[in-house]
């Protein structure tokens, strides 16, 4: 089974990369992986994954811009939340992400760390061969994504949070950023992460959209923030962006949403967030062990 099988099948969305770089290898019909591969072993599973990059037909071939319009015709929803993947790229970056220390449960952050029990915490042994294997996986993958979207084929956003490395809420503005990167103008951006999302949704039930659009009737579902988004996705994290003060000289933090509403129900985003700073100060001090005086009898 690969994408467009399963796109031929029934199915309506693909979720991450799976099935579309088995769907166009070129010399093989099934993944070339090593002989001794394991894949209950997680880091060769996913390590091996990105190094099917360049075992399929390239972008732009003929066998490429079929596979699209395919699902084109078929009417196949690419979700391929990017996102959670990242990490592969740059597994330093991710661990070391400025928001851990101050929104990242200690819990959360064990999990992430290298095991063989917890699911996506396969960084074993992992390599700058493997990190590079990624970013060209991503080099194709993106171009797999935007190129679909330039047919007129649907991308939504998605974040898959709470695995290797991606913190919840802040795994999905990555995702905006990443879709940047990919080829797509802020806009259509937008507009993944809201119409799109809400149609692929909906649909499938025959009914209208609720939400994704903000039109009086609709539900009122949204963030509001005091910068603009299209200028800068990362106003979008929780705790905002940095930017010089031109005037002060001073560097500043601007943004992070203030107001989510949902269904109508206005929250104060960064009071929540707030919350969200308190559990994770609490977890700390119950981990942190009581000074002992020592001595004996």
């Amino acid at each position: 089974m690969n994408a467009i099988k399963a796109a031929r099948l029934g199915l309506n969305t693909v979720t991450h990369f799976y099935g579309h770089f088995e769907s166009l290898l070129k010399d093989y019909v099934v993944q070339p992986w090593p002989v001794d591969m394991n894949a209950n072993d997680e880091q060769w599973r996913f390590g091996q994954v990105a190094r099917l990059w360049d075992k399929i037909y390239e972008p732009g071939t003929p066998e490429w811009k079929a596979y699209l319009a395919e699902h084109l015709k078929l009417g196949t929803v690419f979700d391929p939340t990017l996102t959670i993947y990242s990490a592969g790229r740059d597994v330093m970056r991710f661990r070391a992400a400025e928001w851990h220390d101050k929104y990242t449960l200690p819990s959360l952050m064990d999990f992430y760390a290298p095991s063989r029990t917890s699911h996506g915490a396969y960084w074993y042994d992992w390599t700058t061969e493997d990190e590079i294997a990624w970013r060209n996986f991503y080099q194709v993958w993106f171009k797999l994504v935007n190129d679909y979207k330039k047919m007129g084929g649907r991308v939504t956003t998605g974040s898959d949070s709470g695995f290797i490395y991606q913190t919840y809420g802040f795994g999905y503005i990555l995702e905006f950023e990443l879709l940047q990167e990919a080829g797509f103008h802020p806009l259509e951006v937008v507009q993944a992460a809201t119409m799109n999302g809400a149609l692929t949704l909906a649909q499938p039930k025959g009914v209208p959209i609720q939400t994704g659009v903000v039109k009086v009737g609709m539900l009122a579902d949204m963030v509001l923030v005091d910068q603009n988004p299209l200028q800068n996705f990362k106003v979008l994290y929780a705790n905002g962006a940095v930017r010089l003060n031109d005037q002060t000289g001073v560097a500043e933090r601007v943004g992070g949403i203030k107001w989510t509403i949902k269904d109508g129900v206005v929250y104060d985003a960064k009071k929540l967030l707030a919350d969200v700073a308190a559990m994770v100060e609490k977890q700390k001090a119950s981990r942190a062990k009581p000074v002992s005086a020592g001595g004996g009898r």
